[in-house]
């Protein structure tokens, strides 16, 4: 499954793109820590899924989705924060499901994987 990290804090995207490299199932396709590149990356790299932190800088979280939603081919967003209370925010704004900062690593790298895997609902 190919993956976009979307990060604003450098040490954060290092640990994870670490994970990533020992997941044979998960493969990183790119990474950033703002919001309108994120929106590049996905066009051009077209991810399965994209892993990102709530409150990315550049865009809200609930119009990053949005637009995201918009593409030609949307990716599944799991969407991460250390404050539980965007939890409630980001799956109103239609994210496919939200981890805190504060779970195990290895609670988000399930979370990935199953929402990654899922099939996509044609309407």
């Amino acid at each position: 499954m190919y993956v976009l990290l979307a990060d604003s804090q450098a040490e954060e995207r290092s640990a994870l793109r670490q994970l990533f490299e020992f997941d044979p199932e998960l493969y990183l396709v790119g990474e950033t820590s703002e919001a309108r590149d994120l929106l590049v990356q996905t066009q051009t790299a077209h991810p399965d899924l994209v892993l990102l932190e709530w409150k990315l800088p550049g865009l809200g979280g609930a119009n990053l989705v949005s637009a995201l939603r918009c593409l030609v081919r949307p990716p599944k967003v799991v969407a991460f924060s250390e404050k539980m209370e965007a939890r409630r925010e980001a799956l109103a704004a239609g994210v496919d499901a939200f981890v805190s900062k504060e779970q195990p690593v290895e609670e988000m790298l399930n979370t990935v994987r199953a929402v990654g895997w899922l099939s996509p609902c044609f309407v």
